[in-house]
């Protein structure tokens, strides 16, 4: 019997009611105070660059499932050791789970729109997860006593004498010899008579205990996740007609090859990178922006005054600075907003402002040039609207900003709540403090989409094609080289302007045998794009996308 296994699976039960309870109790206190993704959020703002550089590189969009699997890792191994300590060395078992809690209490009152009564759910389930804790273990080390171990005397064989060398005389029972006069058998406790219920208490007590959690804690998830949902909301939203259309996708900006990226990217297939484990549920009925800061007039704006305004709409691609060299974190889509240059007009920034800090409900926020949001040639919104439809709630519901020309990390707030006149003197975005560069212009680059590497194809003619994007520059031309051959020029597809990435092709005379496609693009201010490899951090990415394939 491994009684330590037992204790581990005591303090994951404990655990189990920890959150359970928090999860009950934030029904009534309010969803915001749930420590489920509250901790997982602090674990993100406390991560070093590089381990969420190398999460985000290893599992892309799958970033946020793989913090939570990890944590969920971690919550077990801590849980199994409260346990343990518990059984071995009492209380320390608890005070390791008061000490989780306690992180817990702070992860959730330390997050945007916490308030006084936030921690409650958290302090409350780790009372019970203490009380079960210790009730388990009790229960444990009962059953425990119960058992005759080892080195216990067995019972006396009935019709034999328990005489010297008899298998109920101790250490005789046990080696098969009497004990040796000079180290007589010490005297021990007789150990209480084995009994079925010590075990079915503690068994009875750890099941309830675990379908109880199990049962009430996906329930009040449940209950919680729903509580502010939107997605009812914003089916019943019919957004306006641009009163500035985009301009139509010309017939020619999409070729025909088969795997080349879409010019335009659906809604279900756009990359999401952001901090929010739990996406916000921002009811656009209740919500509002409002600018601050180094302005003569502070302005407010509610959703249905946005509404009215005279929307325009862009096609635009956003690209990540987290998008390694051939990456995928970048799409294309058709906005519809309202130019955020106008709205700052209204509250006119004071002289000596250089930037504007934004502010998504989630707390998370990005500092972008206060002479990139009031160019009036380029693209720069609070986009309401993607590909035709209300923004997705993933992708911002109900207002974002779409910034043309700079990575997503210091433009596309999503969920924006606030936008603050500043300077970069003065403030930083999320990510500045982190590593990253206060600036993010986004670099030139080139994809091959086909053929993909490591693939295999047959000798002729093969197309090689992909997308390039030079955003708020544009794309000038596209080179391919074969092996260390000279670079020819690719055939461009027709765009509907330079803030949008373009598909590009080449026809490739293939012959048998190994070779590797490289691309590079040039933009329109004649710059090319280097070959000198850099990771992402701190400004983007650099280098030449090279696949190798076989010839057949």
């Amino acid at each position: 019997m491994s009684w330590r296994l037992w204790a581990a699976v005591a303090g994951v039960v404990s655990a189990a009611v920890v959150l359970a309870t928090a999860e009950v109790v934030a029904v009534f206190v309010g969803a915001e105070s749930s420590p489920l993704f509250a901790v997982g959020s602090l674990a993100i703002d406390l991560a070093p660059p590089w381990v969420k550089n190398l999460v985000i590189t290893l599992f892309g969009t799958g970033d946020k499932i793989a913090l939570l699997v990890l944590l969920g890792i971690v919550v077990l191994a801590l849980a199994a050791v409260a346990g343990l300590l518990e059984r071995r060395r009492p209380p320390l078992g608890i005070v390791l789970l008061v000490v989780v809690s306690g992180i817990a209490v702070l992860a959730v009152t330390t997050r945007a729109g916490a308030t006084a009564l936030s921690g409650i759910p958290t302090v409350l389930g780790m009372i019970a997860g203490a009380l079960v804790l210790r009730l388990l273990i009790s229960r444990l080390r009962t059953w425990e006593r119960a058992v005759p171990t080892s080195a216990s005397p067995a019972p006396a064989v009935p019709g034999r004498a328990g005489g010297e060398g008899d298998e109920g005389s101790g250490v005789a029972g046990v080696y098969g010899q009497s004990p040796h006069p000079l180290h007589p058998q010490r005297p021990r406790a007789t150990p209480s008579t084995p009994t079925p219920l010590d075990r079915r208490r503690f068994l009875t007590a750890t099941a309830i205990a675990a379908v109880a959690s199990v049962f009430a804690g996906v329930i009040a998830r449940s209950m919680n996740a729903t509580a502010t949902a939107v997605s009812a909301v914003r089916d019943a939203i019919t957004l306006p007609a641009a009163a500035t259309p985009a301009a139509s996708v010309p017939a020619g900006a999409e070729l025909d090859v088969d795997g080349i990226t879409p010019y335009v990217t659906g809604n279900d297939s756009f990359y999401r990178i952001d901090t929010a484990l739990q996406v916000p549920q921002v009811n656009a009925d209740t919500w509002v922006l409002k600018i601050t800061g180094m302005v003569e007039q502070e302005v407010e704006i509610s959703f249905a005054e946005l509404l009215a305004l005279p929307l325009e709409e862009h096609l635009v691609t956003l690209a990540c600075v987290s998008n390694e060299v051939g990456g995928d974190l970048i799409g294309n889509a058709l906005w519809l907003g309202y130019p955020i240059r106008e709205l700052l007009a209204r509250a006119k920034p004071l002289e000596g402002a250089d930037m504007v800090l934004s502010t998504s409900v989630d707390g998370f926020t990005a500092g972008s040039p206060l002479d990139a949001l009031t160019d009036p040639d380029r693209v720069a919104m609070l986009a309401v609207g993607m590909n035709g439809e209300p923004l997705p709630v993933e992708h911002g519901f109900p207002v974002r900003m779409v910034v043309a020309g700079l990575y997503g990390y210091v433009s596309a707030t999503k969920w924006v709540v606030q936008l603050e006149v500043t300077r970069f003197a003065d403030a930083q975005g999320y990510w500045t403090p982190r590593g990253w560069s206060a600036l993010g212009p986004i670099k030139t680059e080139s994809r091959i989409d086909v053929p993909s590497a490591g693939a295999s194809v047959a000798a002729g003619t093969v197309p090689v094609a992909g997308v390039a994007w030079a955003q708020h520059t544009g794309v000038a031309k596209v080179e391919v080289r074969i092996d260390d051959g000279d670079w020819q020029q690719a055939q461009l597809a027709e765009t509907t302007g330079p803030d949008t990435w373009v598909q590009w092709l080449y026809p490739w005379d293939a012959d048998p045998g190994s070779h590797t496609i490289s691309v590079r693009a040039t933009d329109a201010s004649g710059y090319t794009q280097t070959s000198d490899e850099a990771p992402p951090a701190p400004d983007g990415a650099t280098g030449w996308d090279a696949h190798s394939v076989t010839v057949s």
